[in-house]
């Protein structure tokens, strides 16, 4: 059997063309999958569990269809879609992971994260990411009126599209030193994760030991999936 991972889809009603290729993606390739697990940014942005318009509607679905066919469906909060929660959970069918994650895959000792928890040299960045994560402030958002979450997070959009245009590339991608303290803390010979957009596989020297890290690609103009079976993960492009 072979486990799937995939992130950083980024659906939004505006490119049918990635939801269309996910929800196919979802009958054939998953539907044979011991696992499906989604690692960050299922959705270009997520301001809550009650926004329920017809897009969403349709992904859920889908999603729902797979859960339904007996294989499960892992899901970790990325940085668009952190307000993804227990109502989604339930209709979906979806498990809710909390980041980093440990996991056993085939005999491989393996950690799941989202990525963007290791882009250490982006300080700004880092202080938002706290903020947004922060069980308080998120009670607040969800308090505010549908409406007005959405225009917040158009604006949020706008300005991360900006900020990004004019940020160095190197400072928004994962921190080496980061990356190897965080793989010794929890003992793994393999690091999979998305959100930096490069996809690769890095051989990282943990000093005592070899290890991997595994980079999944978003979705923008093809799909991108890691297939991991008795063989050891592998990374695939998804042609469009």
């Amino acid at each position: 059997m072979t486990t799937l991972f995939i992130s950083d889809l980024h659906l939004e009603a505006e490119r049918p063309d990635i939801g269309d290729q996910f929800i196919k993606f979802l009958e054939d390739d998953a539907s044979e999958a011991e696992a499906l697990y989604i690692l960050g940014d299922l959705f270009e942005a997520w301001v809550g569990d009650d926004d329920q318009n017809n897009y969403y509607f349709v992904i859920k679905r889908a999603l729902r269809r797979l859960f339904d066919s007996g294989v499960p469906i892992y899901f970790m909060h990325g940085n668009r879609d952190f307000m993804v929660g227990k109502q989604f959970a339930n209709e979906t069918g979806v498990i809710i992971l909390a980041e980093p994650y440990a996991i056993n895959m085939y005999g491989e000792k393996a950690l799941l994260c989202h990525g963007d928890v290791m882009c250490t040299d982006d300080v700004q960045y880092q202080k938002i990411r706290k903020m947004t994560r922060d069980p308080d402030w998120q009670a607040s958002m969800l308090a505010k009126p549908l409406k007005e979450r959405l225009r917040m997070a158009e604006e949020a959009r706008r300005q991360s599209l900006e900020r990004t245009i004019n940020l160095d590339m190197n400072i928004m991608d994962v921190n080496e030193d980061e990356v190897k303290k965080i793989m010794s803390k929890y003992g793994v010979d393999v690091l999979l994760h998305g959100h930096t957009h490069r996809p690769a596989v890095h051989d990282v020297d943990l000093g005592n030991r070899k290890a991997k890290r595994v980079v999944l690609g978003d979705w923008h103009k093809q799909g991108s999936v890691v297939r991991w079976d008795l063989r050891g993960p592998k990374l695939e492009v998804l042609p469009r």
